[in-house]
């Protein structure tokens, strides 16, 4: 068992890069997504679900048709009257009704000809296509009991108020404001947190060191980002790299869906004029190019867009391609948190093997751990994120079997798939917990997933009461934390936006909103996400810390050789020292 210090800590030469073969996997993948993302830009026309088609595919809302926005169908009733048409000569894509780009759509439209709205018919044709166009500190402690105690007093004044009034006096009602009026209910409350209190309070007394380590090591953990405020900033390189691939995922998706090219049949409007039901569907067209004086015995007859083209390479294969786009996109999101958790772990556990803090820290440590880990744990991170993206696969599958399956009446198949989906959730969660233990250890030591997730979940098993208390300790805190935060903002734009205040110089009126509540619930949202994110880094910190501290634990002893690398106040809880500060190891 070897000491860890800084030097050897920043040292990841000696070992070189991990799971090379999932790393040249994963890159792999990525050169195939951007290779398939070029031929979905070269083949697709995402205008085709942007924008509606006219009778003459001529687009509604760009081009000739600029200021037509909307697609007008004329005399809809033919498209439920000539269904058995339809289905016979073009297999019911398309409705035999002229279809027009128009500025507004008409309050009557369902019955009327093409001339009931064009001086001249011609100008059906000549419009280039109605359809509109188109995600603690012992404060803390003090607190909770604090709320304890004012809630028992409540009930137990509530109690007394009441105490005359029974529920058998009540009965059964629909109105439950009335059991609020009676005095069992305020003694099940008084029961319930009373119960509660002791729980705490037994929990406090038992768990009193333990709960003073977590509490330590929240507190330095604000030590460490003060050291290192950069830090605070790097969840803005995860949210741009998270919308990248979010933009490029749709866009991809998007373009892939409209790959195919336009297929067009001549098609005729009246079938009841001569031997115009002959020709339906019975000859391909180019509608810039067609003219209905080639059919002069079926004047109504019109070149319609039918479907698209399915045929080809390309096309054969969309639905595996889109199936591509979703694993691959799965999997690189997975990468980018598991990229962002790394970087934040080797800048934090920087901080607490530095002997000295603060000048033993080094000059950028968030880029220190950025640079580490994308030169020597690509692999292993993608191998993490590999992992959770094939359970996230099998539960959207799942989802989706749950989703075809919903009118099933047989309950056992129902309970079964219930189960599937409960035991796939918590094995997604599982993983999550593992693989961010796996990465700080990865950030440590560098070694690779499968070594590190192993003797990360063996150092958290040989700790399970530390970890359980301080992972409530922090979620606690965090909680409270955010709630500061959006509680805050809300209030502060509730008065602002009411116009019940007014900073210095500001010419805001609250006349001017018809609704002042939708400013204040989307400042309020986005002060959850700017908190959530800031947040996250602090949990980060408390989790890698942690993991020092236990590992510190086993492997020092604070003799000279082996000296203790955490904060005096954890030295202090534990009863332990460090034979000597003076000297400094170096190795």
């Amino acid at each position: 068992s070897r000491t860890i210090n800084l030097k050897s800590f920043l040292d990841h030469d000696k070992l070189g890069c991990t799971d090379i073969i999932c790393c040249v996997l994963f890159l792999l993948v990525v050169l195939g997504y951007i290779a398939v993302g070029i031929l979905a830009w070269l083949f697709g026309d995402p205008r085709h679900v942007l924008y509606p088609r006219n009778s003459t595919g001529w687009y509604c809302g760009i081009g000739p048709n600029e200021n037509r926005p909307n697609l007008f169908y004329f005399d809809v009733l033919k498209c439920a009257m000539s269904v058995n048409i339809m289905a016979q000569s073009l297999n019911g894509f398309q409705c035999p009704t002229t279809q027009v780009c128009v500025e507004q759509c008409p309050s009557d439209f369902y019955a009327l000809e093409p001339s009931a709205y064009f001086r001249n018919p011609a100008d059906v044709f000549n419009a280039s296509l109605c359809v509109p166009s188109i995600d603690l500190r012992t404060t803390t402690l003090d607190c909770c009991f604090c709320v304890s105690i004012a809630g028992i007093w409540h009930c137990y004044w509530e109690y007394e108020n009441f105490k005359d009034t029974s529920i058998s006096d009540v009965g059964l009602t629909t109105n439950f404001k009335t059991y609020l009026q009676v005095q069992e209910t305020w003694l099940t409350f008084l029961i319930i947190i009373s119960v509660v209190e002791v729980i705490i309070l037994l929990t406090v007394i038992f768990l009193r060191t333990r709960i003073l380590i977590a509490i330590a090591l929240i507190q330095e953990s604000s030590k460490a980002i003060s050291h290192m405020m950069s830090a605070l900033l790097y969840p803005l390189v995860t949210f741009v790299l998270l919308l990248v691939c979010v933009a490029y995922w749709g866009a991809m998706a998007l373009y892939l869906a409209t790959s195919g090219d336009p297929i067009y049949k001549v098609v005729a409007l009246n079938t009841t004029m001569g031997d115009c039901g002959n020709i339906n569907g019975t000859a391909n067209c180019e509608p810039e190019s067609f003219s209905p004086s080639d059919y002069p015995g079926c004047p109504s007859v019109s070149c319609i867009f039918i479907k698209y083209n399915e045929e080809g390479l390309l096309q054969e294969n969309l639905m595996n391609l889109q199936i591509y786009n979703a694993v691959a996109f799965l999997w690189c999101v997975n990468f980018v948190i598991a990229l962002g958790q790394c970087t934040l772990a080797g800048a934090f556990a920087s901080y607490y093997w530095a002997f000295n803090k603060p000048n033993d820290i080094p000059t950028f440590p968030v880029c220190g751990g950025f640079m580490r880990s994308l030169r020597y744990h690509v692999g292993s991170l993608a191998f993490g994120a590999l992992i959770l993206t094939l359970v996230q696969v099998i539960r959207i599958i799942l989802e989706y079997i749950d989703h075809k399956a919903s009118g099933a009446q047989n309950r056992v198949a129902r309970f079964i798939m219930t189960c599937f989906k409960c035991c796939f959730w918590c094995l997604e969660k599982f993983i999550k917990f593992l693989n961010r233990n796996a990465y700080i250890m990865i950030a440590i030591y560098g070694k690779n997933f499968c070594v590190s997730a192993k003797n990360a979940f063996m150092l958290l098993m040989r700790n399970v009461i530390r970890v359980v208390v301080l992972d409530k300790v922090t979620d606690l805190l965090l909680f409270f934390g955010k709630l500061l935060v959006v509680g805050g903002v809300g209030v502060l734009s509730f008065y602002f936006f009411s116009g019940r205040i007014a900073l210095p110089g500001n010419t805001f009126r609250s006349s001017s909103l018809n609704y002042y509540w939708m400013p204040i619930i989307t400042v309020a949202f986005g002060s959850y996400l700017i908190a959530h994110g800031f947040f996250s880094v602090y949990n980060m910190c408390v989790d890698t810390l942690f993991l020092c501290f236990l590992e510190d634990l086993e492997r020092n002893d604070g003799s000279m050789e082996k000296p203790y690398f955490m904060s005096k106040s954890l030295m202090k809880i534990l009863n332990k020292s460090n034979k000597t500060l003076k000297k400094h190891r170096e190795n």
